[in-house]
């Protein structure tokens, strides 16, 4: 396998991971939380990174890592569960299907990266596949939530498009800087969550469980394998990754919750993944991914760090 392969199959894991919100938020969490879910996903993730890497921003950091955490997380949660209970469930995953697209226009503006038209064949193509998985005929539209969706997909690809614009300071890892992010991100939610939601409910074991997957294997591995790989792949790439996340909820929701899976369902996944690999195909290599070290040993300040998480810095 190619570094770039192992570079794409490793950071896929993460929207795959995040397709399984879902299921664990339905199955698992106290219903009517979505805010309080979004700071128990973000914060206890983002503090634990912070304790394993024992390193803060230095300088202008601390406001670059403001503004991504609050586009990657801060904003984010809210607006995506925003519109979560504002639309159908279907609705809310192909209004945030266009972050692809979003993506194309912001790398033109920031990043100088020309728009070319496969580039934006893919993006309408992944976009299409997922309207034909997740949308029901006489789906309901509501102002809010659409313009919350847009929102939504706007704030993650701008924050893809900044991770690409600014990198990392130099001597830290992409682990410090995922718990930089998440803890920013969950930051901002916090006081949201209070004055909307109130204060936190009583809470089971199954809710205990459920958070604790949400809070370390859905998001701080996931943001630390989602974060690093955009270090390595094109924004386009990258953004392409995403219909992983309704393509694996659809799957999960047939096979645990006998959710039906018709035709159109199949024929929408073939649509949507065909997408996502051709997103990942290109004349060139993008800038970085030859030289990045695979995931499993990486040379950081002169010493090889090995395993999947780079403890003295990974990403986030």
């Amino acid at each position: 396998m190619s570094r770039k392969a192992a570079v794409v199959a490793l950071t896929a894991l993460a929207p795959i991971s995040w397709g399984s919100t879902y299921v664990v938020t339905t199955e698992f969490l106290p219903p009517d939380r979505p805010l309080f879910t979004g700071l128990m996903r973000a914060l206890p993730a983002g503090l634990l990174l912070l304790a394993l890497t024992r390193k803060l921003p230095q300088g202008a950091w601390w406001g670059k890592a403001a503004v991504l955490g609050a586009l990657n997380i801060g904003a984010f949660f809210p607006l995506l569960f925003l519109a979560a209970y504002r639309l159908p469930g279907g609705v809310a995953a192909v209004v945030g299907s266009v972050g692809p697209l979003f993506v194309v226009g912001l790398a033109a503006l920031f990043l100088g990266d020309r728009p070319t038209a496969k580039s934006l064949i893919t993006a309408v193509a992944a976009a299409f596949g997922v309207s034909l998985v997740v949308l029901k005929a006489g789906a309901a539209l509501d102002l809010v939530g659409v313009i919350a969706g847009l929102l939504s997909a706007l704030s993650m690809s701008a924050g893809i498009v900044f991770t690409k614009r600014w990198g990392r300071p130099e001597g830290v890892g992409a682990l410090a800087l995922t718990g930089w992010q998440l803890t920013a991100g969950g930051l901002i939610i916090l006081p949201v969550a209070f004055l909307v939601e109130g204060a936190p409910p009583a809470l089971t074991g199954a809710n205990l469980a459920g958070y604790a997957y949400l809070a370390f294997g859905n998001t701080a591995i996931s943001y630390f394998l989602w974060f690093r790989g955009i270090e390595r792949l094109s924004a386009s790439s990258a953004t392409l990754l995403g219909p992983l996340s309704p393509i694996t909820a659809a799957i999960i929701g047939w096979v645990a919750l006998g959710q039906a899976l018709g035709p159109v369902q199949l024929l929408g996944m073939v649509i949507a993944f065909g997408a996502t690999l051709a997103g990942q195909m290109g004349p060139r290599t993008p800038k970085g991914v030859e030289k990045a070290e695979p995931f499993g040993s990486t040379e950081e300040n002169g010493r090889k760090v090995s395993a999947g998480l780079e403890v003295s810095g990974v990403r986030r």
